[in-house]
This record gives C-alpha cells, sequence and structure tokens, in this order.
C-alpha cells in the first residue's frame, strides 16, 4: 500500500477524513470486476491515483467552511455586491461523474458586513468539492452566506455541465443546468430579485 502520509500534496482535512487505502483496494476490485487487470503496467498505479485524486475532489466533507470566511466591516456599505463567474468542479452524487461550470452570487450587506471577495469563491470551492447535488450546492452557498454576514439578500445562480448527461445516457455535450437559491429580499421582492439577475446577466454578456 502507498504510504499516504508521506503525500503533502493531499489536503490534511482529507488525510485524517478518509481511508484512502481502502479506497486504493476497492478501485482494484472494481478494476477486476470489469474484466481489467490492475497490475498490467499501464493499470498498476490506478488505485494509488484515484485515491489520491479522491482525497483533493471530495476534500470539502472534511472542512469546515465557516475557516473559508472572513468579514470585514464597511459603514454605508448597502448596495448590491456581484462576484460572477466562479469556475467550479464537482461530483453528482448518482454516479459520482463530474459535473461544472461556474457560479455567480450577489447579495446585500446588512450593517456593511461584507465577505472578502476571494472568500467567496473559496466557499463555492469548499461546498463543491463532495459528493453533490447542484440544487444542493447552489442552496448550500447561499445559506452560508446568509449566515456569515446576515445579508439582507442573496442570489446565486449555477450554471453547470453534467458528464452523466453528456458522456452517458442521454449524450447531449453542451447540454447546461441552470440553478438559483434566493434569500431574503431576493425571494420576497421581486424588484430586488430582478436587479440581481440583471446583473448577474449583464456580467456575463461582458465578460
Amino acid at each position: 500500500m502507498y504510504d499516504y502520509d508521506s503525500d503533502f500534496s493531499i489536503p490534511e482535512e482529507s488525510k485524517k477524513g478518509m481511508d484512502l487505502s481502502k479506497i486504493e483496494a476497492a478501485v482494484r476490485q472494481i478494476l477486476e470486476a470489469v474484466g481489467e487487470n490492475p497490475d498490467r503496467p499501464g493499470l498498476k498505479d490506478t488505485p494509488v491515483r484515484v485515491a489520491r485524486m479522491y482525497a483533493e475532489v471530495f476534500s470539502g466533507l472534511h472542512r469546515d467552511v465557516s475557516k473559508d470566511i472572513k468579514v470585514f466591516t464597511e459603514d454605508g456599505n448597502d448596495e448590491m455586491i456581484l462576484i460572477g463567474d466562479i469556475p467550479f468542479y464537482s461530483m453528482c452524487e448518482h454516479h459520482l461523474l463530474p459535473f461544472h461550470g461556474t457560479a455567480n452570487v450577489v447579495y446585500i450587506p446588512k450593517d456593511g458586513k461584507i465577505l472578502g471577495l476571494s472568500k467567496v469563491a473559496r466557499i463555492v470551492d469548499t461546498l463543491s468539492r463532495k459528493p453533490q447535488l447542484q440544487e444542493r450546492l447552489t442552496s448550500e452557498i447561499a445559506d452560508t452566506i446568509i449566515e456569515a454576514v446576515d445579508a439582507r439578500s442573496v442570489c446565486v445562480v449555477i450554471e453547470a455541465e453534467h458528464l452523466c448527461m453528456t458522456m452517458r445516457g442521454i449524450r447531449k455535450p453542451g447540454s447546461k443546468t441552470v440553478t438559483s437559491a434566493m434569500r431574503g429580499g431576493c425571494r420576497t421582492d421581486a424588484r430586488t430579485r430582478n436587479e440581481a439577475l440583471a446583473l448577474i446577466n449583464r456580467q456575463r454578456i461582458g465578460g
């Protein structure tokens, strides 16, 4: 078995939270089950590589998203803030195949409490690094921002391509799934919601 404790490229949270040797053994069994020889040269190190990959792509399971949050206070700031086109990669929990795309986050601060811009991207990254559903990911991002800064309004829109649709099943490459989550004023007030969506659309067209 591979000495995973010596691999400093694996997130520390994953080293503590995952049984990488068990992943390695399971991948070997899968290769045998599909009729492959896991000992042939091209596959000999595949179980180790997959275990290391899982440690990275599922690291969000063992990371406290609150560690990604840093709140600043800027008096008088009560206007919409957009952090747009945040790239992410996640794994659909139904088939353990990737889905990937971009997240757009709009929020209106309350009492001048704002998030560092890079921290919003980090929140998206952490929450995406586990077996996920796009709908759940969208809601989790919105809820995390509401809880972090008690924002007046939050709008999260995610657009993603799912490999379970493009490489298997219906096989429609290029098809996108769009989900949204509205909190606070974006849920209760149509004007606020429309303004947030217009801001996202304007940013996407401009990009």
